[in-house]
């Protein structure tokens, strides 16, 4: 099982041949593992990894990443992101260093993100309702939702598709495929659209 955290740069173009792929840049690790769970011992198989830094940490958080510093020779170590990847993992241990060398061209992978954020839309926008007629008196309600409900209830039934805050949701693409990598940069190409904005950590 492969996995890293890392944040979207931007999307670009890359040659394959006489072929152009668009790909979007990852800036991917390089990410310490922080800390390894077992099923005896936590109930169940993870790995966690850091990314990024920060300069304040708290001291809970501190704690939790002192067992990195003793790993990585007393090196002073604040990361800014802790994620989670479950599975069973033998090879790694508290203080190992996973980064783009993990992946291969050709690797397919799955890309979990926040999507970018919307703000508050109608339901045109939010769920493509085509609006109303533009004839027959209709002036200004062109966008609006018109009727919400039946007569006989008198409430709204719940799930009922309305305006409101659009995006800024976990999104998860899936059967991307690694088609460069740059290790000197840390850096992934992946062919197509990775969800959520630039330097938004994916």
């Amino acid at each position: 099982m492969k996995f890293i955290i890392g944040k979207k740069i931007d999307m670009t173009q890359i040659w394959q041949g006489e072929k152009v792929i668009a790909v979007t840049r990852v800036q991917a690790g390089p990410c310490p593992v922080a800390q390894v769970k077992t099923i005896g011992q936590d109930g169940y198989s993870a790995v966690q990894l850091g990314y990024g830094s920060t300069k304040n940490i708290k001291k809970p958080q501190a704690g939790h990443l002192k067992k990195i510093r003793i790993a990585s020779s007393g090196e002073k170590t604040n990361l800014r992101y802790l994620r989670e990847f479950r599975g069973e993992v033998k090879d790694l241990k508290v203080g190992d260093i996973v980064d783009v060398n993990t992946f291969a061209v050709g690797d397919t992978v799955k890309v979990t993100g926040a999507s970018k954020g919307k703000g508050f839309q109608g339901g045109v926008k939010r769920h493509g309702w085509h609006g109303h007629n533009t004839t027959h008196g209709t002036k200004d309600q062109v966008r609006t939702s018109g009727s919400i409900g039946a007569g006989g209830i008198q409430h709204v039934l719940k799930g009922m598709r309305m305006p409101g805050r659009m995006g800024n949701e976990r999104v998860t693409t899936a059967n991307l495929k690694i088609a460069q990598v740059d290790q000197g940069n840390n850096i992934l190409y992946i062919s197509g659209a990775v969800p959520g904005a630039r330097n938004g950590l994916v």
